[in-house]
């Protein structure tokens, strides 16, 4: 495919920049609690805080959607991120809460925008498991047993059961959940903090975070906020300061891509009737999702770890890349081999080393949430407001409880590296390539005729 065409952008392809940034901070201000970072999450957090009677104050280094929350694939998950299955090995006594969680994060963010009147296409159909091979699909099976044990919901199928392209032999439905636009559903959330208490200064990058006594001292380029209390919510970026525990979590580059509008007769003749969005059952896995614009988003494949701070953020998807989920796009849907790929964006998310959500507190003034491994669309804001319900009133709930460590310390990251991604990919693409030559040998296969006698 040329790609000379293709839009690669540094930004989102979901929303244009806001044309109302906020002031940056210039001055020496104090507060209650600070909240860094504009994310779902980090506007989630502020907002709940003002609703609890704190004197709030938010700090963005962009404006507030920026990163990954604007950038994503739009999907609200009913499910804990990663191997179900290797969560239930690493995590027994937690599986059940993190199932609990992850459903309760769901509702949250369905509630969010009911209660805030948020228009970002949001559709109720669930997110698919997808099983592309025999062996995926055992894989979803295993994965759905164990959601099932843990209290979740999900539905297993075919594809048609599921509504769902039948470039996939079948999969599970998450019980809760669907898709919307997240660049919609930024901005809405970024109306909605506006309207509130927060002071909320954009284009203000931290460059130091200390305690100082009982408090926090919080320093930008500009100016300095002095609070009783900071909540670190900045996902990815959340290593550039002394203060953050080490390893709590690795960068990592993922991409998205869109491509040109599409006949809705061709969609229809995938047999995509749900509209739900699949996620394959690769390591690294694939997602495919159809958009209120007519067109088909897909992404992941491979990660790009970061290795320092900090993180450019005028980064662009490599063209390298961008070919091979185009390619990727094509294999798995054959009568679309024509369709072009019309833009590229690509995000930095968090990765932590025990692939599920964590937050905690560095004594009684520092706290932080690292929600992501894929997910934190929803239970970036939900935990965010737990975190804030607690700071408020000293209360945990039981979910904020499930991830809560009572000592910042974490594994190293084991397949991380630049060896062990490449690897993971290896063993995806050879698992494809199997599934392959399986399909081509059924086409190849002569009919059995029997005997007339």
């Amino acid at each position: 495919m040329n790609l000379d065409n293709v839009e690669l952008t540094s930004f989102s392809g979901w929303i244009d920049r806001p044309t109302d940034l906020q002031p940056a901070l210039t001055e020496s201000i104090t507060c209650d609690v600070a909240v860094i970072g504009g994310g779902v999450g980090g506007m989630a957090t502020a907002k709940r805080l003002a609703e609890r009677g704190q004197d709030v104050v938010l700090l963005e280094a962009e404006f507030c959607g920026y990163g990954s929350s604007s950038r994503n694939g739009g999907q609200i998950a009913g499910a804990p991120g990663g191997d179900l299955r290797m969560l239930k090995l690493f995590y027994p006594k937690q599986m059940k809460g993190m199932v609990k969680l992850a459903d309760h994060a769901a509702e949250f963010a369905e509630a969010l925008i009911d209660e805030n009147a948020i228009d970002c296409d949001y559709e109720r159909n669930g997110m698919v498991f997808g099983a592309i091979s025999p062996i995926q699909m055992m894989r979803v099976k295993s994965c759905a047993k164990v959601l099932k044990a843990a209290g979740g919901r999900g539905q297993v199928g075919t594809a048609e059961d599921l509504g769902i392209p039948r470039a996939f032999i079948g999969g599970m439905r998450e019980g809760v959940g669907g898709m919307l636009n997240p660049g919609k559903l930024s901005r809405g959330i970024r109306k909605a903090l506006l309207a509130t208490s927060v002071k909320v200064y954009e284009q203000t990058k931290v460059t130091d975070v200390r305690r100082d006594g009982g408090g926090v001292v919080i320093t930008s380029s500009c100016g300095q906020v002095h609070a009783n209390k900071v909540v670190l919510s900045t996902n990815a970026y959340s290593g550039e300061w002394q203060i953050t525990p080490k390893r709590l979590s690795v960068p990592a580059w993922i991409i998205e891509v869109e491509t040109e509008p599409i006949d809705p007769a061709r969609i229809a003749a995938l047999g995509w009737t749900s509209r739900s969005g699949v996620v394959t059952q690769h390591q690294i896995m694939e997602n495919y999702r159809l958009t209120e614009r007519g067109t088909m988003i897909f992404g992941v494949r491979r990660l790009e770890r970061g290795t320092s701070y900090p993180l450019p953020k005028d980064k662009k998807p490599d063209p390298g890349l961008v070919q091979e989920l185009a390619d990727a796009f094509h294999t798995r849907f054959p009568s679309l081999a024509d369709v072009k790929v019309a833009r590229a964006w690509g995000g930095w998310i968090a990765i932590t080393s025990s692939w599920i959500s964590l937050a905690g507190a560095l004594g009684d003034s520092v706290y932080y949430s690292i929600c992501c491994n894929g997910h934190g669309l929803a239970q970036a804001p939900y935990v965010g407001s737990l975190i804030a319900d607690y700071i408020a009133d000293g209360t945990m709930h039981e979910d904020l409880e499930c991830i809560w460590l009572a000592k910042p310390k974490f594994p190293p990251f084991m397949m991380m590296g630049r060896v062990g991604l490449r690897t993971i990919w290896a063993v995806d693409r050879f698992g494809d390539l199997v599934n392959g030559s399986r399909r081509r040998a059924r086409r190849a296969a002569p009919a059995y005729v029997g005997s007339a006698s």
